[in-house]
């Protein structure tokens, strides 16, 4: 009698099901490799490294090697591959050799892909000479009540010295967020001090121009 073949399906939907759900692919991103613990191409990392340029809730995340390679030709056992989290191979999980080096891209709506992005001045109202440094949206609001949109689509977050974007300090965030702002607490630190940092908001434009 032998047992069923493998088969797969798709469905015709009415038109204006598609039509209504434009997508668009971001482009292709790579910010690590696995010469370390692993390839880490995590999603919050992507965003402060690359601000404005993956939407706030990916519809899909797409994964391959550097030279084009699928992950299920590979071999390799991925921890993570999520549109929320992003995608991480861990070298400690293979059984031989090491992860291959990946890149990665998010699907997003269409009118993410059409709609520009213009950005505010940057914000440095606190320090961290306290408890942390505390550039919230409210407080920056009350400073500033006419330079930032109401609905924050991004924030970028970087050293006030030398310009380094916060996911390449090694410091851990207590709030990272376009509609509420940044705070890094001294507390959370391995050395008990956050650096000084500086932000400023993507918004929709041309509907906002600061």
């Amino acid at each position: 009698m032998g047992k069923c073949r493998d088969y797969r399906v798709r469905f015709q939907c009415p038109r204006r099901f598609c039509a209504a759900r434009p997508k668009c692919w971001t482009a292709w991103f790579d910010r690590d490799n696995p010469s370390g613990t692993g390839d880490w191409e995590t999603l919050i990392a992507l965003r402060g490294e690359n601000p404005g340029k993956i939407c706030n809730n990916p519809l899909q995340i797409h994964v391959q090697t550097t030279s084009g390679a699928s992950v299920a030709s590979t071999g390799n056992v991925i921890a993570v591959s999520d549109k929320n989290t992003g995608f991480i191979c861990k070298n400690s999980n293979q059984t031989q050799g090491s992860c291959k080096d990946y890149r990665v891209r998010f699907q997003c709506p269409l009118d993410f892909c059409i709609l520009p992005v213009c950005w505010t001045k940057w914000y440095d109202r606190d320090n961290p000479s306290g408890t942390g440094d505390w550039e919230s949206l409210s407080d920056l609001r009350r400073q500033d009540p006419k330079g930032i949109c109401d609905r924050p689509l991004y924030i970028d977050v970087v050293t006030t010295d030398t310009n380094t974007p916060f996911t390449s300090t090694g410091q851990t965030h207590y709030v990272y967020s376009p509609t509420q702002g940044f705070v890094c607490r001294n507390q959370d630190q391995a050395g008990r001090r956050c650096h000084d940092y500086k932000v400023r908001f993507g918004c929709p434009c041309p509907c906002f121009s600061p």
